[in-house]
């Protein structure tokens, strides 16, 4: 095998290490290691010298640990065998990471378990060339980043999982951790960096670029309802919020069969929303009322009792109604005066004609008599 004269590396793309690909050298071989490059001679296994960025021609004087193993004669351009890997010490900086499968973490704020998937990227470059080339070559022919980049994905992807439950631990919710990104990024470089100094690297980034959950996940799904709920909660206050979903409920049975259908069919809805209207202004009344006056005012006499009845519509019992529901009721003709009905303090069922307070609710339905006519002038 004829004997080689220059030994150079023109370093292709995404190698980190590569093995020139003869051992057959002598001296007088020209050594070629390029800016960015470091040169070693491995002689059966062990690392001998090292060769910094320029051209040399080998000789016994700048190999001395080879020639020392391999009994070299001085001078002369006698042959010898030996391994020459060369190593890129330029940082590479756009090494992609992202986690395969979902991470299971549960949402402190809402209680809900998501799948949170996580991507970013890294930066590094080889910083201990011996070390590098002791612990990582072994037996291959060249190390490339992709390869470096699986050697420590479950590094990475553990301090990734590690370091999104100890943000959500501390009562961070999923919907604002875009906020704490860079926090995460410093934390997880941290932790990684000392597991890739051990093999000679240097981690010089660790970014994350997003952190999601898929759109049509399930549990995704009700986390933002959740929210949403909440949100509107703080917007509008917990009572008004409570009496819009009532209404919301009353619009859902004016669309079901049966008597809650009937009945909102038959215009009750309108009757339910005067009076959850009132109900919501007796409210306001009552926070008015609170408030201390600016000046002496006199004891109000107290008004009578506002009653609600339950009656029974086609031998079933609903309710309780205020009155303007049951004049909606009696418009409507799904309530009359022959219609059974009962309130709080009654012993027992009566028609609803026979009682005087709503003696109001039939007479408004019917309209007054018409007047004379006017006379005519003659």
């Amino acid at each position: 095998m004829a004997l080689i004269d220059i030994v150079s590396w023109d370093g292709g793309d995404g190698q980190v290490a590569w093995k020139f690909p003869s051992n057959n050298l002598r001296l007088g071989t020209q050594l070629v290691v390029k800016p960015g490059q470091l040169a070693f001679f491995v002689y059966r296994g062990q690392i001998c010298d090292e060769i910094s960025e320029g051209t040399i021609t080998l000789k016994t004087g700048n190999i001395p640990l080879l020639t020392k193993l391999l009994s070299v004669p001085f001078g002369g351009d006698s042959p010898f065998q030996a391994e020459v890997w060369f190593i890129n010490t330029l940082a590479k900086l756009d090494t992609k990471w992202g986690t395969s499968t979902p991470i299971q973490v549960e949402d402190p704020r809402y209680g809900i378990i998501i799948p949170i998937r996580a991507f970013g990227q890294y930066g590094f470059r080889v910083s201990d060339a011996r070390t590098f080339l002791t612990n990582l070559l072994g037996a291959s022919e060249e190390l490339t980043d992709d390869q470096i980049k699986q050697y420590f994905r479950g590094k990475v992807v553990s301090t990734i999982s590690t370091q999104i439950g100890s943000l959500l631990s501390d009562e961070i919710s999923f919907f604002n951790m875009s906020s704490h990104i860079d926090n995460l990024s410093i934390a997880a470089k941290n932790k990684i960096a000392p597991a890739m100094h051990e093999y000679g690297i240097r981690l010089e980034t660790f970014y994350f670029e997003s952190i999601n959950v898929p759109e049509d996940d399930a549990s995704f799904i009700k986390l933002k309802q959740i929210k949403e709920k909440s949100a509107e909660l703080n917007v509008v206050g917990r009572d008004i919020y409570q009496l819009d979903k009532s209404m919301d409920v009353l619009k859902t049975a004016a669309g079901n069969e049966g008597l809650a259908g009937l009945m909102m069919q038959s215009g009750i809805g309108a009757g339910m929303g005067l009076m959850m209207g009132a109900q919501l202004g007796q409210q306001a009344g009552s926070m008015m009322t609170q408030m201390p006056p600016a000046q002496p005012v006199a004891t109000p006499i107290p008004s009578a009792p506002t009653f609600q009845y339950f009656v029974a519509v086609n031998g079933q019992q609903a309710g309780p109604f205020a009155l303007a529901v049951l004049q909606q009721m009696q418009m409507s003709g799904t309530f009359s005066a022959a219609s059974m009905a009962w309130r709080q303090g009654m012993a027992e069922w009566q028609t609803a004609g026979s009682l005087p307070e709503l003696v109001q609710v039939f007479a408004a339905s019917a309209p007054p008599p018409l007047p004379p006519p006017m006379p005519q002038a003659g």
